[in-house]
Order: structure tokens, then C-alpha cells, then sequence
């Protein structure tokens, strides 16, 4: 994986969504419970992706890269709580949703090529 590679800006920028989204929810809402949840798991995505720059071998790269879609699966679940809980709007839910499957399809893909080869 090389800087500046899709991914790895993808999912920086989908954690600094996150890291606003959490704020505002701690700051704006006063929910602190699932907002800190989100916050978790939304920028452990990152990480793991970040993680995998260095890996030790195909299969710690592979490893990195389903924890971070496991992430992104549990980030998937708190924003959908979110909505059905009111304390984020439909338009909001809609677009960081879509975010998020994009992440989840680019992990899902590239674990996948991995294995492959």
C-alpha cells in the first residue's frame, strides 16, 4: 500500500467526519454513550488501515485490513442507532451511510484481491 493511496485518505477523512459527528452529538445533544462508541470505531478504521501499511507479512496485512472492515461494520451499526434514535437526521444518516459503505466495498474488495494473489 503507498501514501496517498485511496484508502488510506478515505478513511482519514471519513474519521475526521466521525470525530466531528461525535463531537457535535457530545456538545450539541448531550449524548455521550453511543457518540464515544461511534468515535471508537469510526477512527479504528483508519488506524487499522494505517496499521496495515507496515505489516509484517500478506496475512498481518490481511488481518489489519478485516479489523478495520470489522470496524467499519460497528461504525455502520452506531450511525444507523443514531437515526433511529433522533439524534441524527435522515439527510445526515443518508451521507455519512454512504461513506461508510464505501469504505466497507473498498476493504471488502481489497481483502479479497489480497487472498487472491
Amino acid at each position: 500500500m503507498k501514501d496517498g493511496n485511496v484508502i488510506k485518505v478515505k478513511s482519514m477523512e471519513f474519521a475526521i467526519r466521525i470525530v466531528e459527528m461525535s463531537r457535535y452529538l457530545s456538545e450539541r445533544k448531550e449524548e455521550h454513550v453511543m457518540s464515544r462508541q461511534l468515535l471508537r470505531s469510526g477512527t479504528s478504521i483508519g488506524a487499522n488501515v494505517y496499521e496495515g501499511v507496515y505489516a509484517q507479512s500478506r496475512n498481518d496485512f490481511i488481518s489489519k485490513l478485516s479489523i478495520a472492515l470489522k470496524e467499519a461494520s460497528e461504525t455502520q451499526y452506531w450511525i444507523e442507532l443514531l437515526w433511529r434514535t433522533g439524534y441524527i437526521t435522515e439527510k445526515e444518516y443518508e451521507s455519512v451511510q454512504e461513506d461508510c459503505v464505501e469504505l466497507l466495498k473498498v476493504l471488502t474488495a481489497i481483502i479479497k484481491n489480497t487472498k487472491e494473489k
